[in-house]
């Protein structure tokens, strides 16, 4: 069982010791910051051995059976009298997919029995968020739900329980916006064209999301990942029989979505300025909320949390993005009322694209930290994509098909 202090002096002593990649460095650095949100949750950073299941999973697996009968199946390690696949001694237990814990207690991944398709089940209480499957199920609408320009993600099926506060969502699965991370900036722009394109039609139909940000933003990886990846440990195939392989976004172009409309609210079309009292989504920064309990007009707070994403995961993080500062230095701006809207935003963000150049779109996205080994390691299978993507016509810009 590992502890808070040991973690930190362990990660001290590992960073001045050696030199560290910044893929390392971003791992271990994720592995404190993990502690120190367990520490805040949960009062302790022990944890459980991985052959003990943790309270948060023992509600799945206490409804296994009532999920299997109305046609999903979760994984091994939920069935109620599982036992895990390893020698509880054997130090390759992590080498196991059913070693791997939930990191969230009300998000799930599973089957649907019906077709094989792999999908996520969402518990939600009504009583805590009245408005989210209500909101889910608008933009799911038969008017809605195959719109173009919408990027909310799509609700299957809603399953009620007997008590009649509790339901299960089930959406398709999906993974982090950027990961896998961007091969190029044409890549990139088309993220931030359908995320841009995605918000503008919720703001459209009166909604506010509210909680727009970056954790928020994900990608449907059923192109790209053929042969899908563990929820869990997503860099692994289902079956951790090895690496999940996958396609870049320029030979497989995908979608992505807003999800989590657990705070989002949608408004009269009369109502032209509405007021929210401030609540606290995951993004701390939000200028207008940090010296004031006023109520705000949400929308301006939406164009702030789309920007403050793109700001902090490109701009701040990686290298040739100052052609987007100027928008989104608006976008994030102190006063909420010298914001663009996301229908001027989606304007500025056309002919941003439209400035750049063939060249640009193709080249590489490098971190701000990659040494002069990476830079030749990743500018090699960069230069070898591109020119068969040249040679063959695929476009700078992905495009998704119609």
């Amino acid at each position: 069982m590992w502890h808070f202090a040991s973690r930190l002096t362990n990660y001290a002593a590992y960073m001045t010791s050696k030199k560290v990649t910044p893929a390392r460095e971003e791992a271990e650095t994720k592995q404190v910051q993990r502690a120190l949100k367990e520490l805040s949750v949960f009062g302790t950073t022990q944890r459980r051995p991985p052959e003990t299941r943790h309270d948060r999973e023992l509600w799945w697996s206490n409804h296994f059976q009532w999920l299997k009968d109305r046609g999903y199946l979760l994984r091994a390690r939920y069935v109620p009298d599982w036992s895990p696949s390893w020698n509880p001694s054997s130090k390759g237990r992590f080498e196991h997919e059913d070693s791997r814990k939930l990191e969230v207690g009300h998000v799930i991944d599973a089957t649907r029995i019906s077709d094989g398709r792999f999908v996520t089940l969402k518990r939600i209480e009504k009583s805590v968020h009245p408005y989210e499957v209500d909101i889910g199920l608008y933009f799911s609408s038969e008017s809605l739900g195959n719109h173009l320009e919408n990027h909310c993600i799509p609700i299957y099926e809603i399953l009620s329980l007997d008590d009649n506060e509790t339901v299960i969502i089930v959406m398709p699965l999906l993974r982090s916006y950027s990961d896998p991370p961007f091969d190029t900036f044409g890549e990139a722009l088309e993220c931030f064209r359908q995320l841009f394109e995605g918000l503008r039609f919720m703001h459209k139909h009166h909604v506010a999301h509210r909680d727009c940000m970056n954790r928020n933003l994900m990608l449907d990886p059923n192109s790209m990942y053929p042969e899908s990846f563990h929820p869990m440990e997503t860099r692994m195939k289902r079956d951790f029989s090895g690496p999940a392989t996958h396609f870049t976004r320029t030979q497989r172009p995908s979608k992505y979505y807003l999800i989590d409309f657990g705070i989002s609210r949608k408004y009269d079309p009369s109502d032209t300025d509405p007021k929210e009292l401030p609540i606290w989504g995951g993004d701390k920064e939000v200028p207008e909320f940090q010296n004031s309990n006023e109520p705000r007009n949400p929308f301006p707070t939406d164009v702030f949390y789309i920007g403050n994403a793109i700001m902090k995961d490109f701009i701040q993080t990686k290298k040739g993005f100052d052609f987007m500062r100027p928008l989104v230095a608006d976008m994030i701006q102190s006063d909420p009322s010298k914001r663009p809207t996301m229908e001027e935003v989606v304007a500025r963000f056309d002919s941003i694209c439209h400035s750049l150049s063939r060249t640009k779109l193709r080249s590489r996205i490098a971190n701000n930290e990659e040494d002069v080994i990476e830079k030749l390691i990743h500018a090699a299978s960069h230069w070898r994509r591109r020119i068969w993507f040249i040679a063959r016509g695929i476009p700078a810009i992905p495009k998704l098909s119609s």
